[in-house]
């Protein structure tokens, strides 16, 4: 696997974790960006793609826990995704591409495009490169899904991209950041693995290597 340096904005910052949300600023929205940007920390986010296929700032595959409207993400247009409302709030589901005009690359931004097994991520890698094909601030994509690497590797070479692992939380993706195959086709620039997993002798062995490290997500010193 080839080795190239990573940029060190993407170590030298705290990242807010679908952006700095709490009580009445729902997760993944403009307003929890505005509150990760006011602290200066980088917001990490979430993308779904929309039936139309328009990237959106979302984490959930279903609607109902972020928003009072049953179904799918997937099965929504844009503009009926940007109609709901978060959480009760005047806060609505952003497009990528108005979610990196708010952040303007005031700030580095991880974005995490979700995936499940057998989930096609052609459309959504390829939604994301378009979207941020222009942005002129600190960006990478990352995904638990090793093919999501692997399409920029081969797609878009010049995009940063990510690896996100974990051994603890069940999603269909649990021990495959720790598989050496897996890496070598995944060529990923860095890795984001469950606070849980950095004991692990693999994530030892990747720092060792002088390799990106992050983790998440971290709710104590």
């Amino acid at each position: 696997m080839t080795i190239r340096r990573a940029p060190d904005w993407l170590t030298g910052h705290e990242y807010a974790h679908r952006g700095l949300h709490r009580e009445g600023v729902p997760e993944n929205s403009i307003a929890a960006a505005e509150g990760a940007i006011a602290a200066g920390m980088g917001i990490e986010c979430d993308i779904q793609l929309s039936v139309d296929g328009v990237p959106i700032v979302f984490h959930d595959w279903e609607l109902s826990r972020l928003t009072n409207t049953e179904g799918v993400v997937s099965a929504q247009t844009a503009e009926a995704l940007e109609a709901l409302a978060l959480l009760g709030t005047e806060e609505h589901p952003a497009r990528l591409a108005h979610f990196l005009e708010v952040v303007a690359g005031r700030v580095p931004l991880l974005i995490e495009i979700k995936s499940l097994p057998g989930y096609d991520v052609t459309p959504s890698c390829a939604a994301v490169a378009l979207a941020i094909q222009d942005y002129q601030g600190a960006v990478a994509v990352m995904s638990f899904d090793p093919r999501v690497p692997m399409w920029f590797a081969e797609n878009a070479q010049s995009t940063l991209r990510g690896l996100v692992g974990t051994d603890s939380y069940e999603n269909g993706f649990e021990r495959v950041w720790r598989n050496a195959a897996t890496l070598a086709e995944a060529q990923p620039d860095f890795l984001a693995i469950d606070v849980r997993d950095l004991t692990r002798p693999e994530a030892a062995a990747w720092r060792a290597d002088g390799r990106p490290l992050l983790t998440w997500t971290v709710r104590s010193p």
